[in-house]
């Protein structure tokens, strides 16, 4: 027989990347997902394949030193039937000098870019030949691999989708912005393998660090520490939460996880300036979902950071309302971080499921500034000795805060209401543009038997909240939404809960604020120190807060923090109450002309009305959308935009993917930041 010559072959990166949905990461490269087969064809010169005569075998690759010990090499023979366990090549069909062969990676196989080499020979001669890399992905698909998602809503969401709303805001206003994930966006999958190969445990032991890529607890750690730089690593993203963002981008203006990657890559792995928490868990979701393993961003209201693990946050006011800085343990407005779907085999059962990972950081966890994954599971039960990271998970969405108020000869008083930690936990619903509340997931019903069943076990001592039928209760109100630009109220509303007239002092503050409890300047404040309450009566009192004094000190997270200190005269007794204010921007509008198609122009029509009395510089705007724009599109617009008039532009732009979409869009200006808007669009395919 003379030799088998392979004269071309063909990887059929279309048909196998719609077969493994990952087509819309282009057809230049094969991405396949593991435990699943795909097909590629080989065709020789002069005669074809005998069984028999000829033997074909396959190597496979990954890593920059494989060895078949670790996982990162295989090598198999093409056979007529599949292997039980690791990779194995069947013969599908033969046609004259053309051979289709049916591949397929095991379903713990480990995830990355491989090298395919075929190797021929008939009798004593053989050849090798290397034709091409191929990248494996984790397969939610595959009931055997430990991402496996039975549902295939969630699937198409988690792994699948592209964009994404993330929740902002405050418990009592809760606001929605628009993300671009952009996992299957050009150059993003082999930035998240690049990623995978600059992270410091790859550094130190390359071997060891691919053969443990089979396994997501291992990779969510991974991109939970190289989603930032804390460890003077080649982290993706600087965190910054003081206001001063001009040699970056400010963490407002991002609209997406592409441009930060991009630019990641482009700057030879240097840090990203900046990020704060959503931007962080946004860029950690587009890197778990590239690679394959389900995730959503969440976010948790009224978030505790609890730096010495009491499960205690102390804030300490003066008599005017204002915060003493004598506590590193901190409130945060809201918190995101990110749950990926995974198996845990390295616990007991029962903890698999979705698993926390919080790439902001915060504290450090076995030496590196990461956190997770922590089963969700894990923290509503209370099993804080469980990996990873569960107390600082469990405290965030448990911990008590206590407000002391702090008199002028330097005595304490405990205000005897504590504030509410861990509310209203939020992510995007599955195939829905609305919130899905998951807060049942981290803990029991407040009050419950179970609850106290868990803060026993955590060692919790949860202070147990004076009744609100007793004594004087305070509460702060709106009457209505604050809008930027415009002044606003909001009042102090008393009860008095008591057979006998109460006479008090009230006072009322509002401060400019972040997101993350920090507080600016005064912005409105009412001192009244003769206010007297009929039994069982209500009142209610009144604060303006105008504009031309929270206007120039409000920060890009749009807060205003406003406290009510009630001091009782007879007793001594102090209630607190606090209430963030979330100031509305104006809203973008976005127009579609024409018929979405795929591969045909279409226009938008974007406008915003300036809703301050001065008029708006240096206005500009940034559009993007996975399948829709071809990256990051940016309109300056070169007049100012006076008061009450529209800054407004026409888009052109051709769709490349059908199916469902979202144009994004941010406006920055000298004095209105990070307005967000985006507009679901729907693209016919191409008529074929």
């Amino acid at each position: 027989f003379a030799d088998l010559v392979l004269e071309t072959w063909d990887l059929q990166c279309e048909r196998n990347g719609r077969e493994h949905r990952t087509a819309e990461m282009g057809c230049q490269q094969l991405v396949v997902r593991r435990g699943q087969p795909f097909t590629i064809t080989l065709h020789f010169s002069g005669r074809g394949y005998e069984e028999g005569v000829d033997k074909l075998a396959f190597n496979v690759e990954t890593g920059p030193c494989p060895v078949e010990t670790s996982g990162t090499r295989s090598h198999f023979a093409v056979t007529d039937f599949p292997e039980e366990s690791g990779w194995s090549a069947v013969v599908q069909q033969q046609d004259g000098g053309s051979l289709s062969i049916s591949l397929c990676s095991p379903p713990n196989a480990r995830v990355g870019r491989y090298s395919l080499t075929l190797e021929t020979s008939t009798g004593y001669q053989g050849t090798s030949c290397h034709i091409g890399d191929f990248i494996l992905l984790f397969n939610a698909w595959h009931p055997e691999d430990t991402v496996f998602l039975r549902d295939e809503d969630e699937r198409c969401e988690y792994v699948l989708s592209q964009q994404g709303l993330i929740y902002q805001g405050t418990r009592d206003y809760i606001t929605s912005t628009p993300w671009n994930f952009g996992q299957f966006e050009d150059d993003i999958l082999s930035i998240c393998l690049k990623l995978l190969d600059t992270n410091p445990k790859f550094l130190r032991d390359q071997n060891r660090d691919c053969s443990r890529r089979n396994d997501p607890v291992y990779i969510g750690r991974v991109v939970s520490a190289m989603v930032n730089c804390n460890d003077e690593d080649w982290g993706v993203l600087a965190g910054r939460w003081d206001n001063h963002y001009e040699d970056g981008m400010s963490p407002m203006a991002w609209i997406g996880s592409v441009d930060i990657l991009k630019r990641w890559k482009k700057f030879g792995c240097q840090p990203v300036k900046y990020g704060q928490c959503w931007v962080f868990a946004a860029v950690a979701c587009t890197v778990m979902r590239c690679l394959g393993i389900p995730s959503r961003v969440v976010t948790n209201y009224n978030s505790a950071h609890d730096t010495n693990g009491n499960l205690v946050i102390d804030r300490y006011l003066n008599e005017t309302g204002q915060e003493d800085r004598r506590s590193r343990d901190m409130i945060w407005n809201f918190h995101c971080w990110v749950e990926s779907w995974m198996a845990r085999p390295d616990l007991a059962s029962g903890y698999d499921g979705w698993q926390a990972l919080d790439p902001t950081p915060q504290e450090k966890s076995e030496g590196v500034f990461c956190c997770g994954p922590a089963p969700v599971r894990a923290i509503k039960e209370g099993d804080l000795q469980l990996k990873y990271d569960i107390p600082f998970i469990f405290a965030e969405v448990n911990a008590d805060v206590v407000y002391w108020v702090v008199q002028h000869d330097g005595s304490q008083k405990k205000s005897t209401h504590s504030s509410v930690v861990g509310k209203n936990i939020s992510t995007k619903s599955v195939g829905r543009d609305s919130r899905e509340d998951i807060t049942h997931t981290y803990k029991y019903p407040e009050g419950s038997e179970k609850e106290r069943e868990v803060f026993a076990k955590a060692e919790h001592k949860k202070s147990s909240l004076r009744e609100e039928d007793e004594g004087l209760h305070l509460k702060i109100k709106l009457s209505e939404g604050a809008n930027n630009g415009c002044d606003f109220n909001v009042f102090a509303v008393i009860n008095n809960n008591t057979d006998t007239d109460r006479v008090c002092r009230l006072m009322l503050c509002a401060r400019t604020a972040s997101y993350n409890g920090t507080v600016g300047p005064q912005c409105g404040m009412k001192d009244l120190l003769n206010v007297t309450l009929a039994p069982r009566a209500e009142k209610s009192v009144p604060l303006c807060v105008l504009y031309e004094k929270y206007g120039e000190s409000l920060t890009q997270d749009n807060l205003i923090k406003v406290v009510a200190l009630l001091t009782e005269y007879q007793t001594g007794d102090v209630v607190v109450a606090i209430r963030d204010v979330y100031i509305q921007n104006p809203e973008i509008k976005i127009r579609i002309l024409g018929e979405p198609m795929q591969k045909r122009k279409l226009v938008a029509e974007i406008s915003l009305v300036n809703p301050l009395a001065v008029p708006l510089n240096n206005c500009m705007f940034v559009v993007e959308g996975a399948g829709l724009t071809d990256g990051q599109r940016i309109k300056e617009l070169e007049e100012p935009v006076e008061p009450k008039a529209e800054a407004k532009f026409r888009l052109d732009f051709v769709p490349h993917q059908a199916g469902l979409r979202k144009l994004m869009v941010d406006f920055e200006s000298d004095k209105l930041t990070g307005v967000k808007g985006y507009r679901n669009v729907i693209i016919a395919p191409q008529p074929k």
